[in-house]
């Protein structure tokens, strides 16, 4: 019998902007309890970042985005067992109003201005804030 090796999976979210606004749901999971996060995931097995972003967001959230964009890469690290190579992606709310689609995982979804966010955030997304601020698309934490 092989001993497994731990090894990273790859996970992504979206950050949705509507009117200045960006989306985010208070956790209610084992991984990050209680914390404020944008939409996102797991990627699944020969699926695209495309298909996984447009996936996710309906999945947890009903709404349908465009302009579905690459903005940054980040090493979450930060929950222990769980290690993520996390992808980030900015896109655009094109229609739809935020439901709870998965009650175990999320309470609350709301639109937040980007100098009003709740806390605590999830450990990327500061990282991410700052990548779309600046550019920088690199955090390994």
């Amino acid at each position: 019998m092989t001993e497994e090796i731990a090894r990273p999976k790859v996970g992504l979210g979206v950050i949705i902007f509507k009117e200045g606004k960006i989306l985010l749901g208070r956790r209610k999971s084992r991984h990050a309890n209680g914390v404020y996060s944008a939409p996102g995931g797991k990627l699944e097995y020969l699926e695209s970042f495309e298909q996984a972003a447009r996936r996710e967001v309906e999945e947890e959230c009903g709404l349908k985005i465009k302009n579905i964009k690459f903005f940054c890469l980040y090493n979450l690290k930060e929950y222990p067992p769980d290690h993520y190579v996390n992808i980030g992606f900015t896109a655009e709310w094109e229609s739809g109003e935020p439901q709870v689609l998965e009650p175990e995982k999320i309470d609350s979804w709301n639109w937040y201005a980007l100098d009003k966010l709740p806390k605590p955030l999830f450990a990327m997304i500061p990282s991410y804030l700052e990548a779309f601020k600046t550019g920088k698309n690199f955090f390994d934490s």
